[in-house]
Parts: C-alpha cells; structure tokens; sequence
C-alpha cells in the first residue's frame, strides 16, 4: 500500500532538486516495491544543466520507506501511539564518471562536508569509492570515483500532520546539492575524450 506521506515525499524530493535548477537524468528513475518484504523505495539521478547524457558528473539519491516505518505511520493515522516514529532512509551519492585513469581523490573530499543536513538529521559521509573499468586496448582503464551520504531521517508529527511541509523542509537540501556539483565540477579531473557524435 503506497502512503501519502512517501508519494508526497517523493514529489517534494523532485521539486525540490528542480527548484535548484538541477536536471532529472529520467533514464535514472526507478520506484520499487520489495513483494516479500513490502519495503518501497525510489531512486533518481539529477546533474547540473546542460551535462552530458550520460552526465559525467551527477547525483543519485534513494529514498526508503521500510515495512516497519510504515506500519508506525499508520498507527499514527489512526490515532495510536507507535513505539518508534516513522523514517524515511536516505541515500546521497555524488558521482564523477568518464575519467581517464585513477583520480586523486583528495581534492573532491576536501570540497564535500562531513555531513548534509535533510529533515533536520545530519547524513554521514561515508568513504569514498573509486570503479575501474578495464577497456580492450592501448587506453588505460574508465574510471568512477563516488562519495555517498547515508541516514535515517525521523518524520515528526508536524509533518506528518502536513505532508505538503516536506516540499519547504527539503528546500534546502536541493539547493546545498547543486552547490556541491558546482564545487564538485571546478576540481581538475581528467575525462575520457567523449563519444563523436553523429553524422
């Protein structure tokens, strides 16, 4: 069963990051349902305007409303107290792709902060991941580095009592975003020559 509150947060997510003139990577979007589970969840990808496709410098985010969190919201809704509040869990992920070799990854560390702030709870940095992809060939391997911000983030009564505040709670957030991909797209990384284009 879909709840208000997720579909609303889902939609303040994206307005949001679009108030913020950030550009949705459509490609990207996926909302989920676990079958066994029950646990729902929506992922979507945003990059500063004008990037390529695929952007070489983007943000994927994943929201995740789990099976327990919503059997809270609903006791809430009728009128129960729940042991715990319900939360959203969220995801943030910064991502340069298309770089030709292994980058330093000391310069973009230094330009994200320790935490970003969503709903009022701080999200934890964590480390940073760098992919390689080994290319057939005299060129040396494709290479992504990412650095992700994890959390949970409690729904408080207040919201709860009026979703359509989310889309003014997470206002912030979308703008601190575009933000870091602006820091993010001044540091010296060197990408792969892109795909020519077509006659």
């Amino acid at each position: 069963m879909l709840d208000h509150v997720f579909t609303q947060l889902v939609a303040s997510h994206r307005r949001a990051f679009e108030a913020a003139l950030l550009q949705r990577q459509a490609v990207e979007e996926r909302f989920q349902v676990d079958v066994f589970l029950g646990d729902l969840s929506f992922e979507t990808s945003y990059s500063l305007p004008g990037e390529e496709r695929p952007a070489r410098i983007r943000v994927d985010t994943g929201l995740d409303w789990p099976t327990w969190s919503q059997t809270a919201y609903r006791s809430w809704a009728i009128g129960e107290e729940p042991d715990e509040p319900p939360e959203v869990l969220v995801e943030i992920a910064i991502r340069v792709q298309g770089l030709e070799g292994v980058p330093d990854t000391a310069p973009l560390l230094a330009a994200l902060p320790d935490h970003l702030d969503v709903l009022g709870e701080p999200l934890a940095r964590g480390p940073v991941t760098v992919e390689q992809v080994l290319l057939e060939g005299p060129e040396g391997p494709e290479c992504a580095v990412e650095v992700s911000y994890e959390g949970s983030c409690p729904l408080g009564e207040d919201l709860l009592e009026e979703p359509g505040s989310l889309e003014e709670a997470l206002a912030p957030l979308g703008r601190a975003v575009a933000s870091l991909l602006v820091r993010v797209g001044d540091l010296p990384f060197v990408f792969r020559p892109g795909e020519p284009e077509p006659d």
